[in-house]
């Protein structure tokens, strides 16, 4: 049993509350119990996509300072490369992910949202990486998916600076994906995470691992890879199952397996 992250799955889709009130804080307990929701997410077959929600007020508002003020080098050496892992852990889940963000996501509350694959907030919210603001530099992912999100000019800005951004630049920068008022912003993200109950779910994680992969590799190691998972589809039900049903009947009327 986890505290402070809850795995809850209605109707197809999973969703990792978060709940430490006030700020939901991420120390080590919230970063474990985070990897741990999130590799049940993975394995689950009962959950097609996931939703990230941090509740009404709050996404995240990052690490708790007050456990890491005494640390030395020696004492976040061994343990940097894990805190990395739990907070990168939403990435690793091969099914549709999205962030439901109020109020504040930042520091790792942001390198959390980074490792979704759609990012919803709401008019209020207030995104960024301040971790310049305490001598350091994001620990969690946030210089390498930010980058590869928005570019390295405005990753730079936002980094060097720890200023935080409101929705509207959030979305103009392409940190956000969508905005909409702060009490809506749950329903959005799970209208968008319910589009995928019920789909091809071998398809939707091959073409997340294609799609991720290309980000780590030249074009041509890209195209063989795409290439490979493309031949690998049809050995499975749902791709049988998909283009019957397409010359049977057109196209987006298909019932999946997953298999």
């Amino acid at each position: 049993m986890t505290e402070f992250v809850q795995l809850e799955v209605d109707g197809g889709v999973g969703v990792i509350r978060l709940d430490r009130p006030p700020m939901n804080a991420f120390n080590r307990q919230v970063q474990e119990e985070l990897k741990a929701c999130a590799e049940e997410a993975a394995r689950r077959a009962d959950v097609a996509s996931v939703v990230v929600h941090g509740g009404e007020k709050v996404f995240a508002a990052g690490a708790d300072v007050k456990e890491m003020v005494g640390m030395t080098y020696a004492d976040i050496a061994p343990v940097a490369r894990r805190l990395s892992a739990c907070f990168g852990s939403i990435s690793e889940i091969p099914k549709p992910t999205v962030a439901a963000i109020t109020g504040f996501a930042l520091g790792g509350g942001m390198e959390v949202a980074l490792g979704c694959d759609r990012r919803v907030c709401g008019d209020n919210a207030r995104l960024g990486q301040p971790e310049i603001l305490l001598g350091i530099i994001p620990g969690g992912g946030g210089t390498q998916r930010m980058t590869r999100l928005i570019g390295v000019p405005r990753a730079k800005d936002l980094i060097f600076t720890g200023r935080m951004v409101k929705a509207d630049e959030a979305l103009a920068i392409g940190l956000v994906d969508e905005v909409v008022p702060a009490d809506e912003v749950y329903a959005a993200a799970r209208r968008w995470a319910e589009q995928f109950v019920g789909g091809p779910a071998v398809a939707l994680a091959a073409a997340k691992k294609a799609i991720d992969s290309c980000l780590d590799t030249d074009l041509r190691t890209g195209l063989d890879l795409e290439a490979e998972m493309f031949a690998a589809l049809f050995a499975t039900d749902d791709r049988r199952r998909g283009m019957e049903s397409f010359v049977a009947n057109g196209p987006g009327k298909a019932e999946f397996t997953g298999r």
